[in-house]
């Protein structure tokens, strides 16, 4: 389980990696992945959404009729949440839904994502990822050889490449991070992840820290 086979672009076997057991060995588990999912998405939220309350709505000033002696029902202001057009009661407001998480949880989810993907073997070493220049075809080409073309593939360079990235966003279902920005909500979106051999060590670098 702790060596993978590493290819060139040309999905030729040019060797093996071996994975560091201490940090990609730990045992997956399902109910911490559940938790980092949920935790990223909220937060991602923004909150924005507003309603107004009877206090916040424009108008209702003046009493609609008097009190007594009309045969209607008591009404104090046209901005009554009973009225047409008036306040809404306990309406969603602007809100912060961001938490965090524990390091060891966060650790544990992505590993725990991570091992998932080498037990489905939906991940991909080559031992570099090199574009001379923005060409998307050129992406295509090396996805095409790897066999994961039609499939959603998540690249993951151990540090930016603007050729590569700029090759990569016209394709749809492809997209490209670091591993500073990977987390364990993308490895866990995409069908595969196509990773370089010196993004694996750095991997291993800052999780086995």
């Amino acid at each position: 389980m702790y060596e993978l086979e590493v290819k060139d672009m040309s999905n030729n076997v040019v060797g093996k990696i071996s994975l560091n057991e201490s940090v990609f060995g730990v045992k997956s588990n399902l109910s911490v992945l559940h938790e980092a999912v949920v935790n990223y998405l909220a937060n991602q939220r923004q909150g924005t959404h507003a309603t107004k309350t009877r206090g916040l709505v424009s108008g209702g000033g003046k009493k609609p009729w008097r009190q007594k002696h009309t045969g209607r029902a008591r009404a104090g202001s046209i901005r009554s949440p009973l009225w047409r057009g008036g306040g809404i009661v306990f309406g969603p407001q602007p809100r912060d839904y961001s938490y965090d998480l524990p390091k060891r949880v966060k650790r544990l989810a992505f590993l725990s994502a991570f091992n998932e993907k080498i037990k489905s073997n939906e991940v991909v070493v080559v031992d570099n990822l090199m574009v001379d220049k923005p060409k998307t075809k050129e992406m295509i080409k090396i996805l095409n050889n790897l066999g994961i073309m039609n499939k959603s593939v998540l690249v993951v360079l151990s540090e930016k490449d603007d050729n590569v990235i700029l090759s990569a966003r016209n394709i749809p279902n492809v997209d490209v991070t670091r591993v500073a920005d990977l987390n364990t909500y993308n490895i866990l979106r995409y069908n595969f992840l196509l990773i370089t051999k010196d993004a694996i060590k750095k991997i291993e670098e800052i999780k086995g820290s």
